[in-house]
């Protein structure tokens, strides 16, 4: 008896088995298990045995690390919670004299690493420093057993470091939802009775929430990743524990444990950002949008406002850039003939490779969501893109593993094929850095792309494929063109941050191998802030770039909102 067999491709299913598996979907679920690679070796190192390291390290400074770790993200979120909430509110909703100016100074700190925000107080607020020097001429003290001065090498020190550089995160996408937030809502608030404080206690920080939760979310995960700040300040966080169990005690696996920790530090962080937002959306009932009502201050109330705002751009910004500023003019000469065009080109280099490749990989993949509407493909899109989410110490640790595998194999084949020994070709290469930047930083060009091709409507797909383009051709004719600037922004993004990406940075890079942010780490670690300044001052004025378009963005949030 003969059976027919129905192909496969002629059923629904073998249809949508087809579109789900072709060689966008597969092309781009191998790029996505390409960069999820160093976060799947973390977990796997963990778990490997290591002569009981583990349970020396819970004897004696796991739970060191773990303290440290919860008293900075404690720190950090009371910090960025005040001023970015705070500022947001009243560069919204008041007007007093110089509003206009503060609503996008305000995100100017965010160019600044932490660390060199560190570096530079640290030369400024020391013994030796010009402040404490002068109160000792002022008062005429003789020694520091005359007075009290903060110190500030501690934590303390260390969380108003970071708060001053990473309070725009909540800046940033609180101001956004004030702007788009209802007036109507508002003023509801205000005919019951209630005055302008009492109205957005109860009323707009409620909306604004789920933002604000990201907001700190956010500037968390960055806390949690420093390595240059803490360490320079001998705070002893788990970032700082994967460095020095691996590099002090030789033990890879030991290091891959505390960054199996501080990645549960960062999970933590992201459910229970999930968990405050759950089940609650706010939206707009209205179609159209009123201007929202800006409040008038006089006064004192109007000084004051100014002053909150003045605090953070300068303690943040000014300061550091001027200090910064005034080394470079002095000391530039000493500072170039400390290979400093090399570390540019360094620098500029790896940025560069790692932002073109992360905007391509993006491209690829959200056009790929965007083409086949596949739940697996999304999912591993997702994953890919958890590495933003991880601190540089730990995604540095799981590109090591799988790059000095794939190492060994290569040297094996060629020994035996060729009788030829290769030695380790990727590990400890620039390549290593590109890849390792590429992890950490897709999220950003990804969300970024996803953005800019959700705008390209799906009618001109359906125009172009039905004139015979193939989907590749559409995207190089159709979309490419209209998603220019999405993916100038994403590229801008990437790069910015790789130029102060530190932790990984130092764990990747080759021997002999420097970019400007090691070599500011290195010279003002050996009290040579002078020497590196022309360098420092270098990052921050690149980061300003990409605070001049996200101030423009969240100008656009409500729309018909009209410039001072």
């Amino acid at each position: 008896m003969a059976v027919t067999h129905t192909p496969l491709s002629g059923s629904p299913l073998g249809h949508r088995a087809l579109r789900w598996f072709d060689a966008w979907t597969l092309g781009s679920l191998v790029a996505a298990a390409v960069v999820a690679t160093p976060l799947i070796a973390v977990f796997l190192l963990a778990l490997s045995p290591q002569d009981g390291i583990w349970s020396h390290l819970v004897e004696t400074v796991l739970w060191e690390y773990v303290g440290n770790s919860l008293v900075l993200v404690a720190g950090v979120a009371l910090g960025t919670l005040l001023l970015g909430v705070g500022a947001a509110w009243l560069v919204t909703m008041y007007a007093f004299p110089g509003r206009a100016l503060f609503e996008w100074a305000l995100l100017l700190p965010l160019a600044v690493p932490a660390y060199v925000l560190a570096f530079t107080y640290t030369e400024l607020l020391e013994y030796a420093g010009p402040v404490q020097k002068s109160l000792r001429a002022f008062f005429g003290w003789g020694n520091a057993r005359d007075y009290w001065f903060p110190e500030i090498r501690s934590m303390g020190g260390a969380i108003t470091m970071m708060t001053l550089v990473l309070y725009p995160y909540v800046y940033l996408l609180t101001r956004a939802a004030f702007l788009a937030q209802s007036v109507a809502l508002l003023e509801v608030g205000r005919t019951l009775g209630r005055g302008p404080f009492m109205t957005f206690r109860t009323v707009a920080l409620p909306l604004a929430r789920p933002a604000i939760v990201v907001g700190v979310a956010l500037a968390l995960m960055e806390a949690l990743n420093d390595y240059g700040t803490v360490n320079y300040f001998a705070v002893r966080t788990l970032t700082l524990g994967v460095f020095n169990v691996w590099f002090g005690m030789s033990n890879l696996p030991g290091a891959a444990q505390i960054a199996t920790v501080l990645l549960g530090f960062v999970v933590v962080l992201i459910v229970l950002e999930r968990l405050a937002r759950r089940g609650r959306r706010f939206d707009n009932v209205r179609s159209q949008f009123r201007p929202l009502p800006r409040y008038p201050l006089a006064g004192w109330r109007a000084g004051a406002a100014m002053l909150l705002c003045l605090i953070p751009i300068l303690l943040g910004f000014l300061v550091p850039a001027v200090e910064l500023a005034g080394f470079s003019l002095v000391h530039y000469e000493a500072t170039l003939q400390r290979d400093f065009v090399g570390f540019v080109v360094n620098s500029v280099g790896l940025s560069a490779a790692a932002a073109a490749v992360a905007v391509g990989l993006a491209t690829v993949l959200a056009y790929a969501a965007r083409l086949r509407r596949n739940p697996i493909l999304r999912s591993a899109c997702w994953v890919a893109s958890l590495g933003y989410a991880m601190p540089g110490a730990v995604l540095a640790v799981g590109v090591i593993v799988p790059l000095t595998a794939l190492d060994h194999a290569i040297d094996g084949t060629m020994r035996q094929v060729f009788g030829i020994g290769t030695g380790l070709l990727i590990t400890g290469s620039v390549g290593a850095i590109v890849f390792g930047y590429v992890a950490r930083f897709l999220a950003l060009s990804y969300g970024t792309m996803e953005a800019g091709l959700a705008k390209v409507t799906p009618h001109m797909d359906d125009a172009a494929r039905s004139l015979g383009h193939s989907p590749a051709s559409v995207l190089r004719r159709v979309h490419l063109p209209m998603v220019r600037g999405s993916a100038l922004t994403a590229a801008l993004l990437v790069f910015v941050d790789c130029m102060k990406e530190l932790p990984m940075t130092m764990i990747l890079r080759p021997f002999n191998f420097g970019t400007l942010a090691t070599f500011v780490y290195q010279y003002a670690g050996d009290e040579r802030l002078e020497e590196c300044a022309l360098g420092a001052l270098t990052i921050v004025l690149v980061g300003i770039g990409p605070v001049i378009l996200l101030s423009s963005a969240i100008r656009r949030v409500r729309p018909g909102t009209a410039p001072d």
